[in-house]
Parts: structure tokens; C-alpha cells; sequence
């Protein structure tokens, strides 16, 4: 496996930046190694040669691999995601921080006043969060053609399921809008506005997409269109299920109002696009990515936060006036 050297030796290279896990490749590849190791054993005959459906192949269910490679595979899922979502989260908040919290980070020590180091750091994670995805596909492939089966692919859906395919995290999109937005702040240098031009905001026939292009031909693509509204989204949040919608039509397929917010979403309340339950407690609200559309779409922009302004306002006074009713025994 080619990539696997090339992936040990990016680990080797991030382990002094980011200091975060990766996939163990040759320990993998071990257990699909035994696997075969085990299937031919048990398939040998008196002479000592193998039947040769064994020589290249184990069964669709096999307890080697079900039962070693595919928890062991989900673990480092859950480590690398979890491991992903926690910097990015960090790096961004110190990057939109402002006011009293601003002062704060700063006498704590954690602000980073250098712009070029947040962009070096946001780029190094959006790489990072890239070059797992190509190694989740590239083992999931190894799998799958040694077992001539699908059963890669049906676990990677199952992943998605269980929130741990690192490019539906939501942090994602916000570090893309992260390097796309500094690039065009007062702060450029050379350093700056060469450090991600792999990334870019595409508007085509009014719809906008955020693209992103790395090596091995893959090429990252989140539609910014609210499948609810059919408009540009509007106050973007994600559900943790990756789907993006605008934060008011989020709250009106959750059935809550903006004043109680998504948090307060009933837990049966489902997607309106993969219909996945429990999605809207852990929303996430896309801040960058709300500023790179308010500044690419100026005009309607203006025209959808009068709109929305009006509504929010409705909404409130009708809230309170219930809360009023409901106090008084009305």
C-alpha cells in the first residue's frame, strides 16, 4: 500500500505541530494479514496446499476481521474526529473572540495576536482532517479487495451514522471559511494569501458552494444552499448529522421558536434531509462561515436579515406574550 508510507511519514511530520492521533496502518494491515493467514489454515488440504478460493480471499462474515478490524478501525474514527473537533473548536474561538472575552484570553495567555500562525495552525488541520479521509477510504478499499465484498463501504455509512467521518464535522466548513475570510482582511502577506488558495467560496447561478481540492484527487464540496428555503443559508448552523441549514428553518423543522433555540429541540425531531433523530442538540452555529456570506452576498445579505429581523421580532413578542398569559393564570 503506497499511501501507507506516505501517510506514516505525514504523522511523523504533524506528531511536532498538531500533536494529534492517526490511524495505526501497519497494525491494520496485520489483522487483515492473519485474517488470511487464519482463513487458509482452516482451508488447507491433505496435501498441504490451499483450495484457491482461500489463497486470495476470507468469507463476507468473518470473526477476524469483524470482530478485531472494524472496532478497532472505529476507535481511532472516534479519536481522530474527536481529536479534530476540540483544536479546530479552540483555534476558532480565539479567532472570533472579542470584547471582555478577548481581554480575557489575552491575560490568560492564550490569544495568538500573529494571524499568519492561526492561518499556518488552520491549515495544518484542514490538511490533517483531508489526509484521514484519503486513509479511512484507502483501508476500507485494502478491505473490501481482500474480501471481495462491500462490507468497506457498508461501515463507512455505518461511520457517518455515528458522527465520526471526519469530513462531516462542521468544523470543517467553519476552517475552510476561516482561511477564506483572513485572506481577505487588512492583516495580507504572502504568507496569508498563499496559504490555502486550495480553498475558495463558488457562487454558480446564484448558488454557493465551498470547495476545497488536496492531493489523490480529492476534492471537498459543501453545497451552501438551505434545502428547507432553497436560499443561500442564512445564519448557518449545522446539525451534527453535517447537514446545513438556515438557524430559523432549522428551528421550524425542529418545532421550537428561536427564543427556546435548537437545544430545546425534542429528541424524536428529525433532519429534513437523511431524517436522523437527535440531531439538533449538539447544532453548531457557523459563525465564520456566516460572515464569508454576508460579505460575498452583501445585497441579499441586507434584504434576508430585514426579512428575518421582523420575523425574530414576531416571534419574541409572541413568546412573552404567552410566557405573560401563562404567569397571570389566563
Amino acid at each position: 500500500m503506497k499511501f501507507c508510507k506516505k501517510y506514516e511519514e505525514y504523522l511523523r511530520g504533524q506528531e511536532k505541530k498538531l500533536k494529534l492521533p492517526g490511524f495505526h496502518f501497519k497494525r491494520l494491515k496485520k489483522i487483515l494479514k492473519n485474517c488470511s493467514r487464519d482463513f487458509q489454515s482452516r482451508h488447507r488440504h491433505g496435501d498441504g496446499t490451499c483450495s484457491a478460493v482461500a489463497i486470495h480471499t476470507c468469507p463476507d462474515q468473518c470473526s477476524v476481521c469483524d470482530g478485531t478490524f472494524f472496532p478497532f478501525l472505529l476507535n481511532e474514527m472516534s479519536a481522530i474526529v474527536g481529536g479534530f473537533n476540540q483544536r479546530a473548536q479552540k483555534l476558532l474561538e480565539l479567532h472570533l473572540a472579542s470584547g471582555f472575552r478577548k481581554y480575557l484570553l489575552w491575560f490568560k495567555g492564550k490569544l495568538e495576536s500573529d494571524h499568519a500562525v492561526l492561518v499556518q495552525e488552520g491549515k495544518e488541520l484542514v490538511n490533517y482532517a483531508l489526509m484521514n479521509a484519503i486513509a479511512v477510504r484507502k483501508i476500507l478499499k485494502k478491505y473490501d479487495k481482500i474480501h471481495y465484498s462491500k462490507q468497506g463501504q457498508t461501515f463507512k455509512s455505518q461511520a457517518q451514522s455515528k458522527h465520526i467521518e471526519i469530513l462531516q464535522s462542521p468544523w470543517l466548513s467553519e476552517l475552510i471559511a476561516f482561511h477564506i475570510n483572513l485572506k481577505e482582511t487588512k492583516h495580507k502577506s504572502k504568507r496569508i494569501s498563499s496559504a490555502f488558495e486550495e480553498c475558495s467560496l463558488a457562487i454558480t447561478d446564484g448558488k454557493p458552494s465551498l470547495t476545497c481540492e488536496l492531493f489523490d484527487s480529492v476534492k471537498l464540496d459543501i453545497d451552501l444552499t438551505c434545502s428547507i428555503c432553497l436560499e443561500i443559508v442564512f445564519d448557518p448552523v449545522s446539525l451534527t448529522c453535517g447537514h446545513i441549514f438556515c438557524y430559523m428553518c432549522a428551528c421550524s423543522a425542529a418545532s421550537v421558536t428561536i427564543v427556546d433555540g435548537l437545544k430545546s429541540a425534542n429528541a424524536k425531531a428529525k433532519c429534513p434531509l437523511c431524517r436522523e433523530a437527535r440531531v439538533y442538540e449538539g447544532a453548531v452555529h457557523l459563525e465564520e462561515l456566516n460572515i464569508l456570506l454576508s460579505q460575498s452576498c452583501p445585497e441579499y445579505w441586507e434584504k434576508r436579515l430585514e426579512t428575518e429581523r421582523a420575523e425574530r421580532v414576531q416571534q419574541a413578542k409572541d413568546h412573552w406574550e404567552s410566557m405573560s398569559r401563562a404567569f397571570m393564570g389566563v
